[in-house]
């Protein structure tokens, strides 16, 4: 089947033969349809829960490829998604019908020692961005899962190991490149077209497609100390009490977290300790390798663990230390979120709990400690607008056959709801379930920043051309 006709089966959508012609003789990259071997490979994403079938995926060479997506779209109303990496839980970088456009190939990356500065292309995933920036010793804050895009995580805010020594991956962004609704490349920085910057750091790409991104360095490894131990959770709520502790007192140089679930079935643990419940403690720290040691020593003496998989290793391990628990198209995945100023009493019995009772012996419950530099920047500094907040909770459903479905996402959404009375009424754009929840949801992702986000988006794009990114137009009262 001709890309003519696949285009053409569209409901309407009015384009004649000689306009998607001329647009397939445009384009420098490759135009995937549903007829060729590899459509399956091309529109499958991490999220195995996401079975989408797009008319079209156009794998984009360069941003004037973008472009001219992006004006081949708006002219002719059709419907589209934006992929870069593939990786966001929601699945939105995949639509039923329409377009798909798909920046996965653009891979340029460039380093600047000198400057301290690096820009990658919006298909680059953080373990590429790791490697190449680790040539000279420089890193910026990226994610814990080294396949994950720099696009949706860096869009979203940007959670990694880095976070209280340099910020969320956001934080890091001295400029990006982006393609607007009317079809302009723009550059946006603190010097210029200074509102698209403020909604990229943080606002999910609402106001257009980045094409490239520019971040700030900062010396990190080779070599850094890393905690990884598993701790029987015979008595789960003591080790929160210590985790808490210690996250209080704890230097700038530590980004760490608690995660509680059951230890999986596989030879890297015990057998005997198969299923049954940990607590885990992971922290990196940022500096000399001889300090983190000492200074990490505690979450490794807190009992006698299950497993201790801590030691000095390169950065770009770090890095890659959950790959295996996350694999791509392998399991369904539903995740959700929200923000604690505390981790109080009642928190931890619920979190305790409820994830010991986990429809999936694969689903996890994240506790991460923010601080340090997240929280020295001003909320109003950027679209990221959760910033007094001491932890983020990450409730994490992972599992695989389809007919678990309900029972998991149930899991997931009973658990939230109950744990609001603890949290701040929040949300990390990051952790999104399926985007449900319409203006509340966004609402709780950028709170004070609601407005403004919604003044930048009808701005730029007044007929919301960017419908399926997670900002839509409201015309209601904001006040």
């Amino acid at each position: 089947m001709t890309f003519i006709n696949q285009l053409s089966m569209i409901p309407g959508v009015l384009v004649t033969q000689n306009e998607l012609l001329k647009f397939e003789a445009s384009i420098s990259g490759r135009i995937i349809y549903a007829t060729d071997r590899d459509y399956d490979e091309a529109r499958a994403v991490w999220n195995g829960m996401i079975d989408r079938y797009p008319e079209i995926i156009v794998q984009c060479a360069t941003a004037q490829d973008v472009v001219k997506c992006v004006n081949f779209v708006r002219e002719h109303d059709i419907h589209f998604a934006v992929r870069g990496g593939g990786h966001n839980v929601a699945g939105s970088s995949v639509c039923d019908g329409g377009m798909v456009i798909d920046l996965s190939q653009m891979k340029q990356i460039f380093v600047n020692p000198q400057s301290r500065i690096a820009r990658a292309e919006g298909g680059v995933t953080w373990g590429e961005l790791d490697t190449t920036t680790q040539k000279y010793g420089l890193a910026t804050p990226g994610g814990v899962v080294s396949d994950t895009g720099i696009a949706g995580l860096t869009l979203g805010g940007g959670f990694g190991w880095l976070r209280n020594k340099y910020g969320l991956s956001c934080d890091n962004l001295v400029a990006v490149e982006m393609v607007l609704a009317d079809g302009r490349h723009v550059r946006a920085s603190k010097d210029e077209n200074v509102d698209l910057f403020w909604a990229a750091r943080g606002g999910g790409g609402a106001v257009g497609i980045v094409t490239a991104f520019e971040y700030r360095l900062h010396p990190v490894g080779p070599e850094v100390m890393f905690a990884f131990v598993l701790h029987p959770a015979s008595n789960a709520r003591d080790a929160l009490r210590f985790f808490r502790s210690y996250v209080e007192t704890a230097p700038d140089e530590v980004s760490a977290m608690a995660v509680l679930g059951r230890v999986p079935h596989t030879d890297a643990f015990p057998a005997a300790q198969h299923g049954k419940p940990y607590v885990l403690f992971g922290a990196m720290f940022t500096g000399p390798v001889d300090e983190g040691e000492r200074i990490l020593q505690p979450l490794r003496d807190y009992s006698t663990p299950i497993v201790d998989f801590s030691g000095v290793m390169p950065f770009t391990e770090v890095q890659t230390m959950w790959d295996e628990d996350y694999p791509s198209g392998e399991m369904r995945y539903y995740w959700k979120s929200t923000y604690l100023n505390k981790l109080s009493e009642g928190a931890m019995d619920l979190l305790i709990e409820r994830a010991y009772h986990a429809a999936s012996e694969h689903s996890t419950i994240d506790i991460w400690h923010i601080g340090g530099a997240v929280k020295r920047i001003p909320t109003t500094a950027s679209a990221f607008a959760n910033r007094e907040a001491n932890f983020l909770i990450g409730v994490e459903a992972n599992w695989e056959r389809r007919i678990d479905d309900n029972c998991n996402i149930s899991w997931t959404r009973n658990l939230l709801e109950d744990l609001q009375p603890f949290a701040n009424g929040s949300a990390y754009l990051n952790f999104p379930g399926l985007m449900e929840g319409g203006e509340s949801f966004l609402k709780k992702i950028f709170r004070s920043n609601y407005p403004r986000m919604i003044d930048i988006k009808e701005k730029y794009d007044p007929d919301n051309l960017f419908r399926l990114g997670p900002i839509e137009k409201y015309r209601e009262d904001r006040s």
